[in-house]
């Protein structure tokens, strides 16, 4: 059993005290040894000077000396006595110091004793000359035993020797952890002491380790978790495969979509995916190419689009995304662009699209017939390959103004294939986009050779004629007897031209009647482009396509906005439109108008001024609205800087509505042509000028309905002002309520409102419901009343709105339609009807029911306003 010892402690504390306690003694054993031999000295010279044997002289001298020496020797005594004093003294100190150093080492190992880990303490020469008994313990079983003064070196080389430590991991310069064979740990801490020495603290820290492997565990598994989660909530299908093809991680999606049922752990892909194909990073497709992507159709249907993602350790992950409403949606865009192929191939002129590079993007049937292009050949190639170099040089020109931002119509001659000479009518339309760059040109071409040869005819019979009637003047002059039967001539001609001119006057009503009636079906595809449009901008990540949604969007505006103009026109032509008079507010209707074109003036930058009327005015609020809106669209399109003002000055019986402007003004000379059909401003200098010259056309019949008088003051460079007059209320008439637009609701109310849809175009309901389910509805479409019936389970099914078309198939409207579903239900539906009929009959039996008017194009704001209008006025 090994002991602590306290010698080597007690000496090394007090040996200061022991060298000074020997010095002390070695001095009075040489003050004793110099007394004595004074004392043989002194009694020496006694005896000398009493035996006589010197002389009297002699002898005085030796007694002289003999008492110097006894002086000295008292004197040494004295100090010799002063010297064991001190000595008795420094014992007695001595004493009580070895007393506290005592006390002090008992102290010291009890605290040392005391301590939770091992302490050892070694001299400047490593050799140990403490320790406590926690350290002795950790040699207990060993039969090597350690004790005072074994080395540093010989505790390591045992440590080494026997294998007692398995593992060795240093943390710091004065600190290294053992793992021992018995599968403790051990922390090992080293500090040295101010001799030379070394102080070494031995900590048994298993448990610690423990709790931090067992921390460790938890937070993996906690991180383990939350990745499954995580990976449970993608909306894709995802697993990973170890480099020896095991499955270590999937989704409840992956099973979902591959149909699997759920794997057990340590299955192999390839056993999960018997029968589904297999996708890795080795896998080539039939060229021998890497493939990384692939798509499957399933049995139901369903289309998943498979992608193999390699990771730098031999892994590999897989995703799976189900594409099939991104396979549907690009069917309907294809369906709808053979639809626009079918429209154009059939329409007779030729139409292309020239990018601003001069190559062809788009040509229709008849112009590839005209130049006897195989199908689609051209698109891509360049005018310079596809035209000669004199019909190229001739075309140029016009092509440079065009993309300049000119709107063009010339004519020009041209040799057909078959080398027959033609007149071609040519109109170059510029396309610009949003930040009025021209991205190309839209080319119209009409052979008018037939017109040419027409008119060339008329004018030689109109040389011949003024032949024939020279001669017949000078007949006449010489036969006046034939005057008769002349006069009959003329007449039966004069006869025959107003025949023609009638005949000439039918084909072109038949021909605005048959524009005006075909506005139902030219919107249809236009309203289906525009909801599918604002649908794909409403998805969630629409990041990709935004560019090409906005393209569409822009380019379905100008188209809505010529075709609406031009059946306009034809409406109004063909007597289509009538007025629907009544007396309001006018300060509705300007109020409205200055909102809607102040947002116009911000983005032109120009200042826009609203003065207000309280009077009441007589006239068809909806026509007038269309009116002042042409006289401010072109303020704000022939206005450069400055501003624009809307305002009214009132007169005896009627109230002068003006819009002032500070644009570029109208020559005098020109002022009686502005309200001619494609008649339009001089617009050079200006950002944009898309219209084609029909406003103030479509401004001049509407002023002749509604019985109005429009006058214009307009200088050249200093501006214009257009003004309507429109007759004031009689006393005693109260104003209607306005019929204008519904206010704008910022508050959504459509997530989860049931909608029902009947239209019988497939496409309308398609891209009806794609557009409401993207703003939360649940929608049921119907192509028929009957196919809606059977759709919803009956009339008497839960419904919170009705959105209906006007024109069904088989002669079946859709006001009978609504009215017949009412009839079946005990609760009336909140119902909204969508039409390109303008008639006042339909718009006054809408008015009766009690149910909202549209028409078509409807733009998806003023769709979604008049919706959570409705449901606000239900109560839904």
């Amino acid at each position: 059993m090994v002991c602590i010892s306290t010698k080597p402690l007690l000496g090394w504390q007090l040996d200061e005290q022991n060298i000074a306690q020997v010095d002390l003694a070695a001095q009075v054993r040489t003050l004793q040894h110099e007394n004595h031999k004074l004392r043989r000295v002194n009694a020496a010279l006694i005896e000398r000077v009493e035996s006589g044997a010197a002389q009297h002289s002699e002898s005085y001298t030796a007694f002289r000396h003999s008492v110097v020496l006894a002086e000295q020797v008292r004197e040494r005594t004295d100090a010799l006595n002063q010297t064991m004093a001190d000595l008795k003294h420094s014992n007695t100190l001595l004493s009580d110091a070895r007393h506290t150093a005592e006390i002090a080492h008992q102290h010291l190992i009890d605290a040392i004793e005391s301590i939770s880990e091992g302490f050892v303490l070694f001299d400047k020469a490593q050799r140990i000359v403490l320790f406590n008994q926690r350290f002795k313990r950790f040699w207990d079983k060993s039969v090597y035993r350690i004790d005072v003064g074994t080395s540093l070196l010989e505790v390591k080389t045992f440590i080494e020797g026997t294998g007692l430590v398995v593992e060795k991991q240093r943390s710091s310069r004065q600190r290294v952890l053992y793992r021992l064979r018995t599968g403790r740990w051990l922390q090992v801490t080293e500090r040295p002491t101010q001799e030379g020495g070394l102080v070494i603290l031995y900590t048994d820290i298993t448990e610690l380790k423990y709790r931090e492997a067992q921390r460790r565990e938890q937070a993996l598994a906690q991180k383990t978790r939350l990745l499954q989660q995580t990976v449970d909530n993608l909306s894709q299908g995802v697993v990973m495969v170890n480099a020896q093809g095991v499955l270590e991680l999937w989704n409840h999606r992956f099973l979902e979509l591959c149909d699997l049922q759920p794997i057990e752990a340590n299955s192999t892909y390839a056993e999960v995916m018997k029968g589904n194909g297999i996708l890795t990073p080795d896998s080539m497709d039939e060229q021998g190419k890497p493939l990384l992507q692939k798509e499957q159709r399933r049995a139901d249907g369903r289309v998943i689009e498979i992608r193999a993602h390699p990771l730098p350790n031999g892994n590999f992950v897989n995703t799976f995304t189900d594409i099939t409403e991104r396979y549907h949606h690009a069917e309907v865009l294809r369906k709808r662009e053979e639809w626009i192929r079918l429209i154009t191939d059939h329409v007779p002129a030729m139409i292309a699209y020239v990018k601003s590079d001069f190559t062809y993007e788009f040509t229709n049937k008849v112009y590839e017939q005209w130049y006897r292009w195989p199908r689609d050949s051209i698109l891509g190639r360049s005018l310079r390959e596809a035209h000669s170099d004199e019909h190229f040089l001739r075309l140029q020109p016009y092509i440079n103004r065009s993309l300049k931002g000119e709107s063009l119509t010339f004519e020009v001659a041209e040799s057909s294939v078959l080398g027959k000479k033609r007149f071609m009518q040519r109109s170059y339309v510029p396309n610009r986009q949003s930040n009025g760059d021209i991205a190309g040109i839209f080319v119209l071409v009409r052979d008018i050779t037939e017109r040419r040869q027409t008119a060339e005819a008329l004018h030689q019979a109109y040389q011949n004629l003024e032949v024939r009637v020279r001669e017949r003047t000078a007949e006449l002059t010489l036969l006046n007897s034939q005057l008769v039967s002349e006069i009959d001539v003329r007449k039966q001609t004069e006869a025959h031209l107003l025949e023609a001119k009638r005949e000439a006057e039918e084909a072109n009503l038949s021909k605005t009647k048959f524009l005006a009636a075909v506005s139902h079906d030219l919107l249809q595809p236009l309203n289906a482009a525009r909801l599918f449009a604002s649908s794909l901008a409403e998805h969630p990540n629409p990041s990709r396509c935004l560019n090409l949604i906005r393209n569409i969007s822009n380019s379905l505006d100008d188209v809505e906005s010529l075709l609406g103009t031009l059946v306009d026109i034809s409406k109004l032509d063909a007597g289509v439109i009538k007025a629907d008079t009544s007396v309001f507010a006018v300060q509705d209707l300007l109020e409205n108008l200055a909102a809607e074109y102040q947002r116009v003036a911000q983005s032109v930058d120009l200042q826009f001024n609203f003065v207000a009327s309280s009077v009441l005015v007589h006239s068809d609020i909806h026509l007038l609205g269309r009116i002042l809106r042409n006289f401010l669209s072109n303020a704000f399109r022939y206005t450069a800087t400055g501003r624009v003002l809307l305002g009214c000055r009132r007169y005896p019986g009627y109230v002068s509505i003006q819009v002032w402007d500070t644009g570029v003004g109208i020559a005098k000379d020109k002022q009686g042509e502005i309200f001619q059909e494609f008649k339009r401003g001089d617009s050079q200098g200006l950002k944009q000028d898309r219209g084609l010259g029909l406003g103030l056309a479509i401004v001049d019949k509407i002023t002749r309905i509604l019985g109005h008088s429009v006058h214009v003051v307009s200088q050249s460079g200093q501006g214009s002002m257009f003004s309507v007059e429109v007759p004031l209320a009689r006393v005693g008439q109260s104003p209607k309520t306005s019929v204008m637009e519904a206010p704008v609701y910022h508050l959504d109310r459509l997530r989860g409102v049931r909608v029902w849809v009947l239209d019988n175009d497939l496409a309308i309901c398609l891209a009806m419901q794609t557009l409401l389910e993207g703003w939360g509805c649940l929608v049921t479409t119907g192509l028929s009343e009957e196919d809606l019936a059977e759709q919803v389970g009956g009339f008497d099914a839960d419904v919170d709105l009705l959105i209906a078309d006007y024109h069904l198939d088989n002669e079946v409207n859709g006001v009978d339609a609504v009215i017949n579903i009412h009839r079946q239900r005990s609760k009336p539906i909140p119902t909204m009807m969508i039409t390109a009929n303008y008639s006042n009959e339909l718009k006054q039996q809408m008015r009766t029911l009690g149910h909202t008017l549209l028409h078509k194009p409807v733009k998806p704001m003023q769709l979604k306003t008049v919706m959570n209008h409705l449901l606000e006025r239900s109560g839904a």
